[in-house]
């Protein structure tokens, strides 16, 4: 028995059911604390294990909006989530095309894993900059900043709620015959809780909520507005809620059962960017997007770099270029530029930020 299962069953036993989003937020706590899984030995591999072009074109988006945007010195550059830091580590070397942007810069790393803090250390020890960790936030000091989330969002709990014949029910996590499994909470869920777009659902509907990622989109957006910079949200997820469940466990590269060896495989769902969008306006900001992945790579001139890249390149190190673009702009049902959606957040007084410009308004 995992410590997660151990934990839900205790829970369960002194307090009755738990939700989902209590599900995910005790086994993800527990798989990042516990190891790295990114890359092909860990458990999922993201944009920046696949092509340093990824992490260096937003390097270079922050420079154009820095540009425009007064040129302040200091600003902070803040990853959410930064995994082993390696977006960080090629976003900083792109800066060097920009040298007083390059000096203005101070790293902050949003992160809660020991584990994880260590591997960025790892990563950046070389990097040239003084590198700040925080647990949230709102630690990070004040001033303008460029927040950067890269499959973040989807690791973040979200509460599944089931359409029944009169009423909307949670569904919740209990124990039958001893074993961990789904249910429904005979509590009705209230009205205002459920978005007004579902609220003529079909019985048998499945909807998935996540307050925290709307919090946590409210909070960066507010400090955007008030204090410069910009945001950038990359994850899997959809431009318009819908319905259904998207709750996932992976480990090892495969799918696997979300309640059997909790706390040992990663849990996500897809993000609702409608839901970041509304959350970054509630706040006064200007949210852009969301839009695929490809087009918004495409639009920042991937294909170019690329290409020039290719020529400075040996044979072998210009397939893993070729084949690393090719993968992050896919554009299948399941590919990543497809599936993985690019939102930004930036003040209402700016302009709109390098690739969202031919987006209509």
């Amino acid at each position: 028995m995992t410590p997660v299962e151990a934990d839900l069953r205790r829970r369960i036993e002194s307090e009755g059911p738990v939700t989902v989003a209590t599900l995910i937020q005790l086994a993800n706590a527990h798989y990042y604390a516990t190891r790295d899984p990114f890359g092909t030995a860990g458990d999922f591999i993201t944009a920046p294990e696949i092509s340093q072009i990824f992490g260096e074109l937003i390097g270079l988006w922050c420079a154009a909006i820095w540009s425009v945007g007064g040129r302040p010195d200091p600003v902070h550059l803040v990853e959410i989530g930064p995994g082993r830091g390696t977006l960080m580590l090629d976003a900083l070397r792109a800066l060097k095309v920009a040298p007083a942007l390059r000096s203005a810069v101070k790293v902050h790393l949003v992160e809660t894993s020991p584990l994880l803090r260590a591997a960025q250390e790892r990563t950046l020890k070389d990097a040239g900059v003084q590198i700040e960790w925080h647990h949230n936030i709102g630690q990070v000091p004040k001033g303008p900043a460029f927040f950067i989330a890269n499959e973040f969002f989807d690791a973040l709990p979200v509460h599944h709620y089931v359409r029944g014949a009169k009423s909307w029910h949670e569904r919740v996590v209990g124990l039958i015959d001893d074993v961990l499994t789904f249910g429904l909470s005979p509590l009705k869920v209230p009205d205002f809780a459920i978005p007004e777009a579902f609220r003529g659902a079909p019985e048998g509907s499945i909807i998935e909520i996540s307050p925290e990622s709307a919090r946590i989109a409210r909070e960066i957006a507010a400090r955007v507005e008030a204090q410069g910079g910009a945001a950038l949200f990359i994850d899997y997820g959809y431009a318009r809620p819908g319905l259904g469940e998207t709750l996932q466990a992976l480990r090892g590269h495969a799918f696997v059962d979300a309640l059997k060896d909790s706390g040992e495989a990663d849990l996500t769902a897809h993000v609702d960017f409608s839901a970041l969008a509304s959350a970054a306006k509630d706040a006064g900001a200007a949210p852009h997007g969301p839009m695929t992945q490809r087009d918004f790579l495409l639009g920042l001139g991937i294909l170019e770099r690329t290409a020039m890249l290719m020529r400075q390149a040996s044979l072998e190190q210009a397939l893993a270029l070729e084949s690393g673009t090719a993968r992050l702009i896919e554009d299948t049902e399941t590919g990543m530029g497809r599936l993985f959606k690019v939102m930004a957040v930036t003040p209402r007084n700016l302009p709109a930020p390098p690739g969202f410009t031919s987006m209509p308004a």
